[in-house]
């Protein structure tokens, strides 16, 4: 047997989401089939206790296109330029350690050679997050991970469209005792800010979102913060590869 985290949309919540640990039989091994198997045994177990839930599985594991795309690894951000990539290699690409990063080079890698870039392991202790201009601290631990997600995803509204009809997120390569960041967490709080009502301001920029989602307000006149909302709207992905 082993225990997953669940992560579920809900309005009620301080931070938008709940999480709920359900166990279930673990199928070992690393082909998809043995995944999946994993996949359905936390999802009727979940189902079992709370049979109003809509349950999906985000990650390339998932038996579903919709759950396979949500991915970190596929999901991707494209810029008015044609240039691409996805929300795993900005994320492992924004690394700032104590000898090295941001590693601007990982944008030109996919996914899985971003995140096996020894750079990651022998720079020292993580800083900080630097998304060219933007700075994340590394708490709450994770504000930048979620905060990239989720505007990638609004990006895409083929995804965002069908997402929204779900409510309860599972990733069943995700270990709470070995990684901090989940994509499906992620997912359960994009879901959460659009039923609020409250996903159109926290997209406006860095500074509205930490408003919304941590409560952390920054002090400017309002003429001010509409000027740097509409610019970082505008160009919150593509000046990256402009500056």
């Amino acid at each position: 047997m082993a225990k997953r985290p669940v992560f579920i949309s809900d309005n009620g919540q301080k931070d938008f989401v709940k999480t709920m640990d359900i166990e279930f039989e673990w199928f070992p091994g690393f082909s998809v089939k043995q995944k999946q198997r994993s996949i359905q045994s936390l999802h009727e177990n979940l189902l079992e206790k709370h049979p109003s839930l809509k349950v999906l599985e985000v990650s390339s594991k998932a038996d579903n296109e919709l759950g396979i795309s949500l991915s970190a690894f596929n999901l991707m951000i494209e810029t008015r330029k044609g240039t691409s990539f996805s929300v795993e290699t900005a994320f492992q690409a924004s690394k700032v350690f104590e000898f090295g990063g941001p590693f601007m080079d990982l944008y030109e890698k996919t996914s899985k050679e971003a995140k096996k870039d020894l750079r990651l392991k022998n720079s020292g202790n993580l800083l900080r997050f630097q998304f060219f201009n933007k700075e994340f601290g590394l708490e709450p631990k994770t504000i930048f991970y979620d905060w990239l997600y989720i505007n990638a995803l609004s990006l895409n509204k083929e995804l965002c469209d069908q997402v929204v009809k779900y409510n309860a997120f599972t990733d069943i390569e995700f270990n709470p005792q070995k990684s901090i960041n989940c994509q499906a967490r992620s997912v359960a709080l994009y879901v959460s800010l659009y039923k609020l009502g409250l996903l159109n301001k926290a997209l406006l920029s860095v500074e509205d979102y930490k408003e919304i989602v941590i409560g952390e307000t920054v002090v400017e006149n309002l003429e001010e913060r509409e000027e740097k909302a509409h610019i970082e709207q505008l160009n919150i992905f593509d000046r990256i590869m402009e500056e």
